[in-house]
């Protein structure tokens, strides 16, 4: 078992020191895959932390980073969390709740939702704003997850999410997997290292009657309806291995995490991560990140309008940080102490303002 160990130690350090075996990033394929939203980080500790968490993410909040992090779960955990993106224009809401199975594993159920708001309609006969009413635009993932550690080192997990996006007469649905592996070494398990395979599944399409419109067959006065066809996109897939180290202070009461993380995209630019994290006890803890994108040969924005103007086509400026704070209640019947945390976090972006996420955890 222990050369069973060495090797998964080896291949991950392999992966790390070489990540350009595994870079998909191409400039070719950017801005072709679907459902973008996937790529927002809806659970606020690990997304006011870059989502830098691969190695060491835990419980629901490992869900987007890896989801083996589940499979740390000791209890009953529930989540939830709310983001306001781009000055309020955009809402992200997650929830889910998590439920150890003992020597089983544990289980877990997600649920994102993404809303863009009220948006005017205009038709063709009628382009004038505010003559034709209103519509909406949403984007729906119901996850199920589960996990499961095979020792008290290695920690496997995977989900299945079903995607759903669209407006109310156009709409697209899929289905995407996430795998992930987490393995830790050391005295205290101090040493963690993750790898994770995020959002691979088929093609999508939209389809539905807003893509129906009637028309006059040639010279006729026939009419009929003619439904034109949604080209297939893809899943913004991505590979990410991540390490971090745990620095641990006064017999484990304060403790500083570093954690690295690097993301292979396969349809936008390749992603590194590097991100700090004190804790005091589970009490309390802060953290902050900072994300390098790799600049692309063909700039979206040479005339340096903001967005792109180091290169860079992502909307995030590169920082993020975060707080937790954690309110300790004992269970008189058993004297068993629960935990309920309090969670900020923020993303800087490039333009409007930033993201504001704030969460809420229940462990049982």
């Amino acid at each position: 078992m222990k050369n069973i160990y060495r090797i998964f130690t080896l291949i991950m350090l392999g992966l790390l020191i070489t990540p350009n075996m595994a870079n998909a990033g191409n400039d070719d394929r950017r801005g072709t895959a679907g459902v973008p939203e996937i790529l927002l980080n809806p659970w606020v500790r690990s997304a006011g932390w870059g989502s830098v968490n691969t190695a060491c993410g835990k419980g629901i909040d490992a869900l987007f980073s890896n989801v083996a992090g589940l499979g740390r779960n000791e209890g009953t955990e529930g989540y939830f969390s709310y983001s306001a993106l781009y000055r309020n224009s955009v809402n992200n809401i997650a929830a889910g709740l998590a439920q150890s199975l003992g020597q089983y594993g544990v289980l877990a159920l997600s649920v994102v939702s993404m809303n863009y708001g009220t948006i005017e309609k205009t038709t063709e006969n009628s382009p004038e704003v505010g003559n034709n009413g209103t519509y909406s635009a949403t984007m729906t993932s119901i996850a199920v997850s589960y996990a499961k550690g095979f020792s008290s080192s290695i920690y496997v997990g995977a989900s299945v999410k079903v995607l759903t996006s669209g407006i109310s007469n156009v709409t697209a649905s899929g289905i995407a997997i996430d795998a992930g592996v987490q393995y830790a070494a050391g005295d205290n398990f101090e040493y963690k290292f993750g790898i994770s395979l995020k959002n691979w599944g088929a093609p999508m399409s939209f389809s539905g009657d807003g893509l129906s419109v009637p028309a006059i067959w040639g010279t006729s006065n026939h009419s009929q309806t003619l439904e034109q066809r949604s080209a297939s996109f893809e899943l913004p897939s991505s590979l990410n291995i991540g390490a971090s180290y745990d620095l641990l202070l006064a017999e484990n009461t304060h403790r500083i995490t570093f954690a690295a993380n690097f993301a292979s995209m396969a349809f936008s630019k390749d992603q590194y991560t590097l991100g700090i994290e004190y804790g005091f006890k589970h009490y309390l803890m802060l953290r902050a990140a900072y994300t390098l994108e790799e600049k692309g040969t063909n700039d979206l924005f040479p005339d340096g309008t903001g967005i792109g103007e180091d290169g860079t086509t992502n909307i995030n400026s590169g920082l993020s940080a975060g707080a937790s704070v954690c309110v300790p209640i004992k269970n008189k019947k058993n004297d068993k102490e629960h935990l309920v945390t309090i969670d900020y976090g923020f993303r800087a972006t490039r333009v409007f303002g930033g993201i504001h996420s704030v969460g809420l955890t229940f462990a049982l």
